[in-house]
């Protein structure tokens, strides 16, 4: 079996229950939850690794020891192969949930230490890196970190995936170096005509589903109904997955559908880490 490599960002989610998001200069009262190890990186390689695939994540934690040792402490039970965590001048990154009665969410994150790694720091997890080795990258790190991560990865004949989320402007230059693209409707709009520099794309569309593009071929994936409690890590665990099944050498067309009923059951439990799929939960899902 082939191995995954996520590199991306690692922090805290404060999550919020609002009854609906705060017009400008208005103070609403939220109901919080447990804070819990988050951030989009340390969600998709979670996803991976719980479907028993070889996993070596990288993420930069930050100079707060009490903030990071407890990421740390969290990551070492996930039975990932290799973790690369180095230690930078910031604060651990944090994001705040703000999650909606019909689980649709808003998400604000602190970035300095994610922005921060260099392809220096990320160097570590992309040694050896063989044919069939996938690579998965977010929109977390800075661009130029993460257009030098993806070149580098695709140089040495892996598999490179990019979920551009959050969205920068800029990242529709990075195509060229991607073999799959994982994006939102949002962000394959921004992306636009870009989207054909990659080697096929997966565009999300929420509760209508999905679309896998492959040069001139489109193919639609209709979404099982749910009843969605919250949103936050559906799109994490979708990518987790699909990653888990490319480095198993399973077909991408077939990849989406396990990976969306593990996004669909994601959505049916308050979170984004502690809704993830389990072991157990992702074992009994077929992967094509």
């Amino acid at each position: 079996m082939s191995r995954v490599v996520v590199i991306g960002n690692a922090g805290l989610d404060l999550p919020l229950a609002v009854p609906r998001l705060p017009h400008p200069g208005e103070t609403l009262i939220g109901r919080p939850e447990e804070r819990a190890p988050g951030g989009k990186g340390l969600n998709q390689a979670v996803v991976a690794a719980r479907c028993g695939s070889e996993v070596r994540f990288c993420a930069p934690l930050g100079n707060d020891d009490a903030e990071a040792a407890r990421l740390e402490a969290c990551l070492a039970r996930e039975g990932f192969t290799e973790l690369v965590l180095p230690r930078l001048p910031h604060p651990t990154d944090f994001s705040l949930l703000m999650v909606l009665p019909g689980g649709e969410n808003s998400i604000v994150s602190t970035s300095a230490c994610s922005l921060a790694l260099t392809l220096a720091h990320a160097e570590p997890a992309l040694r050896d890196l063989r044919d069939g080795d996938v690579v998965l990258l977010q929109g977390n790190l800075a661009l130029d970190t993460t257009g030098a991560i993806l070149a580098a990865a695709q140089q040495r004949g892996a598999t490179t995936i990019f979920n551009p989320a959050p969205f920068w402007p800029g990242a529709e230059k990075l195509l060229g170096h991607c073999s799959l693209v994982i994006a939102n409707r949002v962000e394959a709009a921004a992306l636009g005509s870009a989207l054909d520099d990659a080697g096929a794309a997966i565009v999300t569309l929420g509760a209508e589903g999905c679309t896998l593009i492959e040069g001139e071929r489109r193919r639609s994936f209709a979404a099982e109904p749910i009843d969605a409690i919250d949103t936050t890590g559906c799109g994490d665990a979708f990518c987790g997955v699909v990653a888990a099944l490319l480095a198993r050498g399973v077909a991408i067309a077939d990849a989406i559908p396990p990976a969306q009923q593990a996004a669909a059951l994601t959505a049916t439990r308050r979170g984004a880490y502690s809704a993830l799929p389990s072991r157990e939960e992702l074992g009994s899902i077929p992967s094509g």
